[in-house]
């Protein structure tokens, strides 16, 4: 089974990795064209649908769609499957028009709501920042229902294909930056029309691939449909808890409106550094492992979902806590390389190396959140997740009100470095999430503990360990990589992800650690 969940896993992950190579492409390309204070308004605009993106698409749709899929399938015959896609494409759809058409209109009062600093900044920014939401917030419409199509053909074992239209967005926004933006007096507007352009390829790439599978015949609204009713309810408190993580995101938001000039670029330039080892292995491995879990409950496997889920979450702690590791690290290096040229400055750089350094101690959180949370849906459990999230919520926000009630008494609100609190607190917010989740999992006995799980928690922190040593010891100045031409950082920054990779590797190979331990292993499992 396990060889199963590698090759899917890997296709996924190689699928996104060429998503997020892509992706920082663009975002490099952002940085270079764009000065940090005026590409805050792109990061707003961007964000809002992003976040209902997360939200009905990656967030409290597909936790509830794909476990029916995969039950529907499992069970039931073609043609009701058929029905189930026909009636969840047509409400769903024309749903997401009407919140679509809402967002459009209301564009100045989320703007405002949302990044209250805006009124007061550079001259033109707020309403350039709500004609600019005017032409992304359709994009929730696209691309929830490109999830919905990928959750389909994610049911049926087709990965790649869902995985790739994220490169396609990618491709899209790159090329109105490089070659249209420049025909538009305020280019960073053409930004904004990028994302409506991509959703609309996105989608199209998905229907000739699901009109093939021959489950999908005319999207209809039917809210009477059985299994449309259940996935509404499941999706009740599935938004309510997405909708945490995703308030907590816009709290943080607001308050980086606040600051310093360019805060909330600097936050997402190294929020994309994190999301890069996120994505392409932390969400492929989620990815995966749904439908999967979805149908051992459906056919009621007890021991092979919890040798599943014990498996997701052995190898996030051997690739996620070393990837953390490195990134805390050589944040400087790797914010230099990546981000400086012509418009983004020195100061920019210390600005974004204090921010990725900041959440880094969020990764494994996000991670195990991703691999954990699927062993509450694949259950159709979704009141148990927003419960913990909702909790987590309530840590960020103490945590927020604290750091926004010390910056004003010591009047700091504009002082350096101020945005980076805001990336701690979600980290924060983010490792008692995922502890949670995993003491839930454990007290209902759904997830077993793994023989030998604290010793390899031990050599994987031995050998993380050695491997920063080797980082920081050659990783030499921030100074001296600002000096270096652009062929001699890349150069001397895969020396290192090289090197520190081979240390990784050699030492827990030193230490005992071997392949067979990552098996799926459903006979051993300590209860």
């Amino acid at each position: 089974m396990s060889r199963g969940f590698f090759r899917s896993t890997l296709v996924v992950g190689l699928t996104t990795l060429l998503s997020r190579i892509t992706g920082l492409a663009r975002d490099v390309v952002y940085a270079s064209m764009v000065p940090a204070a005026a590409l805050e308004v792109f990061v707003l605009a961007n964000q809002i649908p992003n976040l209902l993106r997360r939200l009905f698409a990656e967030g409290a749709f597909s936790q509830a769609f794909v476990p029916v899929v995969a039950e529907y399938k499992t069970t039931r015959s073609t043609d009701e499957v058929r029905g189930l896609v026909d009636s969840v494409a047509g409400t769903l759809g024309l749903l997401l028009l009407g919140i679509s058409a809402i967002g459009v209109l209301a564009a100045p009062i989320i703007v405002l709501v949302t990044a209250p600093g805006f009124a007061t900044k550079e001259e033109g920014q707020f309403p350039l920042a709500v004609e600019m939401l005017r032409w992304t917030f359709p994009y929730v419409l696209f691309v929830s229902l490109t999830a919905l199509a990928g959750g389909v053909l994610n049911s049926y074992k087709h990965f790649a294909l869902p995985a790739f239209t994220s490169v396609a967005l990618n491709l899209v926004m790159i090329v109105f930056a490089v070659w249209v933006s420049p025909y538009f007096e305020q280019p960073v507007l053409a930004l904004a029309i990028g994302v409506f352009v991509g959703g609309i390829v996105q989608l199209s790439i998905l229907i000739p691939p699901l009109l093939k599978l021959k489950v999908v015949r005319l999207p209809k609204w039917n809210l009477q449909h059985e299994a449309v009713r259940r996935i509404a309810r499941l999706m009740g408190p599935a938004i309510v808890g997405s909708s945490m993580g995703q308030l907590s995101i816009i709290i943080s938001t607001a308050i980086a409106s606040l600051l310093s000039d360019g805060s909330m670029t600097w936050l997402y330039l190294a929020d994309r550094l994190v999301e890069f080892p996120l994505g392409v292995f932390s969400i492929a491995l989620a990815t995966v492992i749904l439908p999967s879990l979805s149908a051992q409950h459906a056919q009621q496997s007890a021991d092979e979902f919890s040798a599943t889920l014990s498996w997701a979450v052995r190898l996030v702690c051997l690739i996620v806590i070393p990837a953390s590791v490195a990134l805390f690290a050589i944040a400087g290096p790797l914010t230099v390389t990546m981000y400086h040229r012509r418009e983004f400055t020195d100061f920019d750089v210390e600005m974004t190396q204090v921010a990725l350094m900041a959440y880094t101690f969020a990764l494994l959180g996000w991670s195990l959140i991703k691999v954990l949370a699927p062993g509450y849906y694949a259950r159709q459990d979704t009141k148990g997740p927003v419960l913990i999230a909702m909790r987590a919520l309530g840590l960020t926000m103490l945590l927020n009100l604290i750091v926004v009630a010390v910056l004003a008494a010591t009047d700091s609100l504009k002082s350096e470095g101020a945005h980076a609190l805001l990336a701690l607190t979600n980290g924060a917010g983010a490792i008692f999430d995922a502890g949670a989740l995993y003491l839930g999992l454990r007290r209902r006995n759904i997830l077993h503990r793994h023989p030998g799980g604290v010793s390899l928690l031990v050599k994987i922190a031995v050998a993380s360990a050695a491997m920063a040593a080797f980082l920081v010891w050659f990783s030499g100045t921030l100074h001296t990589w600002l000096e270096a031409s652009t062929s001699e950082r890349a150069i001397w920054l895969g020396m290192l992800v090289i090197g520190g990779g081979a240390i990784y590797f050699a030492v827990l190979l030193a230490l005992g650690v071997r392949w067979h331990q990552f098996k799926v292993q459903t006979a051993v499992a300590a209860r």
